[in-house]
């Protein structure tokens, strides 16, 4: 009999951290941080928030898709030029930080993190957003801030629920700030001051 209890108590544990829930901000704001990627992968189906901040990566480090219920990631101020496609296997994520890494592109199928809410990657060298941007649905915030930015997809109209997106330190001509809050006119758009410049 204990034998069968435990065997269930394994399944029930197992069946519960593949259908992790998704925590809402205030809940995942208080929950276990690791900061240590190999203490991590000891327990990965219990990792939920991970900050590999300053750990000098040279690239992205690939055994953070083993964290299959990760719903916060953070790496940046380390030297990481690209993401792999590959990073939307993390399906619950929410957060992804990346700032100040010399980040040069987003993936192109970015549109398929379904549950991203924030996205932070200032301070970089990205100069185009891909297409599928708009299809990142639960998108509320999105830091852009202080990267070289040219083109904007009109995919991005679709960001029905961003709330804040930060353009500042960009250079970008008044009249494509104008179109660019044209295309989200429920969303509060933080510009610097237009530049006298063309596209």
């Amino acid at each position: 009999m204990k034998r069968y209890l435990l065997i269930f108590a394994s399944l029930f544990t197992v069946s519960f951290f593949y259908s992790q829930e998704l925590l809402d901000s205030v809940a995942l704001a208080t929950y276990q941080e690791y900061t240590d990627l190999k203490e991590a992968l000891e327990n990965p189906d219990n990792v939920i928030k991970i900050s590999l901040r300053k750990k000098k990566y040279k690239d992205f480090p690939m055994d953070v898709l083993k964290l299959k219920n990760l719903q916060y990631l953070d790496l940046s101020k380390n030297e990481i030029k690209e993401l792999p496609d590959s990073i939307v296997t993390l399906k619950n994520l929410q957060y992804l930080i990346v700032s100040r890494t010399g980040l040069e592109r987003l993936p192109k199928n970015i549109g398929a993190l379904k549950n991203l809410v924030h996205l932070n990657v200032n301070q970089n060298e990205i100069s185009v957003i891909p297409y599928s941007f708009g299809e990142l649905e639960k998108l509320e915030v999105a830091d852009l801030w202080s990267n070289n930015l040219e083109y904007f997809p009109e995919s991005m109209s679709k960001l029905q629920r961003l709330k804040m997106m930060d353009l500042r330190n960009i250079l970008i001509p008044q009249t494509n700030q104008d179109q660019i809050q044209a295309m989200l006119p429920n969303t509060t758009i933080f510009f610097s001051p237009p530049c006298n410049c063309s596209w």
